[in-house]
């Protein structure tokens, strides 16, 4: 790693939390007859072979030990020796660092601050979105977007239930955003809710035949024809506008030959109307508006 790597490292080491992990080190007995190379150093070490693409324990140790100046802000690291370093890999427990990820993953999940909201569907809830992270050219030559600009796209995957991406794909920065999501991974019966740049039916067709359900925001020259239109119940939020039963025309229902659901909701913060298409027609009006407002407002109390 070079020193800017280093500095970067040290940044992703920041969000460690350092006392869950010395709390594990103790019910685990792992620093126990350790000979100067400690479980938070032996961490750090591993972290640091597999963002450095390390491919030896040579490249590992020699790494850290030419970083020296920089460790002080990885928390008292030690650089190990070549031997002392497969030591401990061989002998050191790997349940103290499994057990870590898990309580590291429930704590990062904790620090989003956003309020659980609670809805009546036992289905798991994922938000999609993209976004540019621009990049400067003259270290980042492959990352080219415009002429004189550098970016990536980055596809990511939010688990709604602890706040945490589930999964991130990386592409350039002039992959579309539809495009980015044919290589998300999916979970049969779970719900995916994004913004009207994922409006491709293919890629929707796709979704529906694995079993998932979506709640979408169609675009505004949608071409369809209405089957049937839904009454609203009483008890409906007043933002409901529409909620109906429809086919499409021409090339999208070549693309999505089934049946749709499309819901209108109104926006009173942009003072818009917000059209929805979904492919679950069981959910109340109100679970489809509630969805689409959490795309926005995650801390929103219904």
């Amino acid at each position: 790693m070079t020193r800017t790597n280093i500095t970067l490292f040290a940044q992703i080491v920041q969000h460690l939390n350092r006392p869950i992990f010395n709390k594990l080190v103790k019910e685990h007995g792992s620093d126990k007859h350790q000979k100067g190379f400690d479980s938070w150093s032996h961490l750090i070490s591993m972290l640091f072979c597999h963002l450095g693409k390390s491919e030896s324990l040579r490249d590992i140790s020699n790494g850290l030990r030419s970083a020296t100046g920089n460790l002080n802000h990885l928390g008292n690291v030690h650089p190990p020796t070549k031997s002392n370093l497969g030591y401990q890999n061989k002998h050191r427990s790997w349940e103290l660092f499994r057990d870590y990820y898990y309580a590291l993953l429930k704590y990062l999940g904790q620090q989003a601050g956003f309020k659980r909201v609670k809805f009546r569907i036992k289905s798991k809830i994922f938000l999609l979105d993209a976004t540019v992270i621009s990049l400067c050219l003259s270290l980042f030559d492959w990352a080219r977007y415009k002429r004189r600009k550098g970016a990536i796209k980055m596809h990511t995957l939010l688990d709604f239930d602890g706040n945490l991406p589930a999964y991130v794909n990386i592409t350039d920065g002039k992959t579309a955003d539809n495009k980015g999501a044919y290589d998300v991974p999916l979970v049969k019966n779970s719900v995916i809710v994004a913004d009207r740049f994922y409006n491709d039916f293919s890629l929707l067709y796709i979704w529906d035949s694995n079993g998932i359900f979506f709640v979408i925001r169609h675009k505004t020259n949608l071409n369809f024809n209405t089957i049937k239109e839904n009454e609203l119940p009483d008890d409906r939020h007043q933002h409901i506008l529409i909620d109906e039963i429809i086919e499409l025309t021409g090339i999208s229902k070549e693309k999505y030959p089934k049946k749709l659901r499309r819901v209108v909701v109104w926006d009173d913060k942009n003072n818009q109307t917000i059209e929805l298409l979904t492919n679950n027609f069981k959910w109340s009006c109100n679970t489809i508006g509630e969805l689409r407002l959490l795309r926005y407002s995650p801390t929103i109390n219904f």
